[in-house]
């Protein structure tokens, strides 16, 4: 209420009122009248789709000119007409991520003025079509829906739908049968894609809601596919807002949270240490594809982790990584060879981070010693030994030499560049090998140099 919008309470209230008003206004709608910096703040925490702040009611404000990409429902109980109206309804026409179209609940019957309005706009030379028939959305949904029963032929799904408890726990086993099939996981995946899409355009009508609960699973199947690549950058807005308001009954499990590693049949691991039981843990999964797919996400999580300390080290793993996985989805592993690709690849990580003890320096240096010996013909020049020396001495030079965003100040990457140089030079640092040197040196400093300017 009233203007402090940036209040841990009121980030927590879904919908609020936005209107003008005076200290005439009666006390009841004291609480919504608000500054005009108040309402810029509001209005900066709606256009943000992760913010809680969700519903706003209006009378004018906000109906035309204000540009919310991710807006996608709009009831309308006022009368309009004309370029009013369609400036109204052009507030949730954008196309945002998965959002294909935006949906309007009309409670005053506004058909007729929306087709004068769209025949003025028609005549004044718009092109394309400004609105989406919702029986073509329907076509597309049950085509879609078709091709996804298809790919899960032979799997009982059907009968899970209705228990969200049930369904949730079968989520591995749905997953292990789409990843058996030839390219399952993107055909699957993409028209997931497009059935929430379509979706999203026809939510209301009744052939929609008929496959409501089908749609739910297959959105879960997919989330756990994706989720089991690793992709961190995935938001979580990326299914429309209009098909998790439909769904989310379909999905929340009446007798609790369900964990889905327990679903999976295992213990929740600490992810941050792969250690000897969880790898075996895995190695006995009994959906073998799940399981590679799991491991392969958790250990690019970790590999993504070593990027902020150790950017050789890190891209030395990503490459193994990417080799294996290619050959796993090239035929050329079974899904339990990969799952011990995988292990070993996990276990030489969890190694390769105590390695810095075996050769007697701490983690920054031992990150800095990996960017000088990672050309084999400078450790041939040089011996182990030698780079030691070098790695201490750059990160003494380079961490007194660092100021907070150096890293963006051109002038301040120079003068760090020309101390990596000469401390190479006075060290013997092959010549020829010394630009590419200097290049991962400043690389590895990047990483490390929020710890130091704190």
């Amino acid at each position: 209420p009233g203007d402090d919008i940036a209040s841990e309470q009121s980030r927590r209230i879904v919908a609020k009122v936005v209107m003008t008003g005076s200290a005439a206004d009666g006390p009841e709608w004291q609480p919504h009248i608000r500054s005009g910096e108040g309402r810029r703040q509001m209005a900066v925490r709606f256009k943000d789709p992760g913010d809680p702040f969700r519903i706003v009611i209006v009378r004018d404000m906000w109906l035309t000119g204000f540009d919310v990409p991710c807006l996608h429902t709009m009831y309308l109980d006022k009368p309009m007409r004309g370029h009013g109206l369609m400036q109204a309804i052009a507030r949730v026409n954008r196309v945002f991520r998965d959002k294909p179209g935006g949906l309007i609940v009309d409670y005053l019957g506004l058909a007729e003025q929306l087709a004068h309005a769209l025949a003025v706009y028609t005549e004044s030379g718009g092109r394309g079509a400004p609105t989406y028939d919702a029986a073509d959305a329907v076509a597309v949904l049950q085509e879609k829906h078709e091709v996804l029963c298809g790919m899960m032929h032979g799997f009982a799904w059907q009968g899970l739908v209705a228990n969200p408890a049930q369904m949730l726990r079968a989520i591995p086993a749905a997953q292990e049968h789409v990843l058996q099939q030839d390219d399952g996981k993107r055909r699957f995946v993409e028209t997931v894609t497009e059935l929430s899409r379509a979706f999203a355009l026809c939510a209301t009508t009744d052939a929609a809601m008929a496959l409501r609960d089908d749609i739910a699973f297959f959105q879960a199947v997919r989330a756990a596919l994706k989720k089991n690549l690793g992709d961190a950058r995935r938001s979580p807005e990326e299914i429309d807002a209009a098909v998790r308001q439909l769904v989310s009954s379909a999905i929340t499990a009446s007798e609790g949270i369900v964990d889905v590693f327990s679903a999976a049949g295992m213990q929740r691991p600490d992810i941050s240490i792969l250690d000897d039981r969880f790898l075996a843990d895995v190695r006995g999964l009994q959906h073998k594809h799940v399981a590679a797919e799991m491991l392969a996400g958790l250990l690019r999580g970790e590999i993504r982790k070593q990027s902020e300390r150790n950017v050789v080290l890190s891209q030395r793993f990503s490459e193994k990584l990417k080799q294996a996985l290619n050959a796993y989805h090239n035929h050329a592993l079974s899904a339990q060879e990969i799952i011990e690709q995988l292990i070993a690849l996990s276990k030489e990580l969890r190694d390769e981070e105590q390695r810095h003890t075996e050769l007697g320096l701490a983690p920054d240096e031992t990150a800095f010693y990996d960017a000088l010996a990672a050309n084999e013909s400078a450790v041939e020049v040089l011996g182990n030994e030698q780079l030691k020396l070098i790695a201490v001495e750059l990160i003494r030079s380079v961490r007194n030499s660092v100021t907070i965003d150096w890293q963006f100040k051109e002038g301040a990457r120079a003068k760090i560049r020309v101390t990596v140089k000469k401390i190479l030079r006075r060290f013997g640092y092959p010549p020829d090998l010394q630009d590419e040197a200097v290049k991962l040196v400043l690389a590895q400093a990047e990483v490390l140099c929020d710890g130091w300017t704190m």
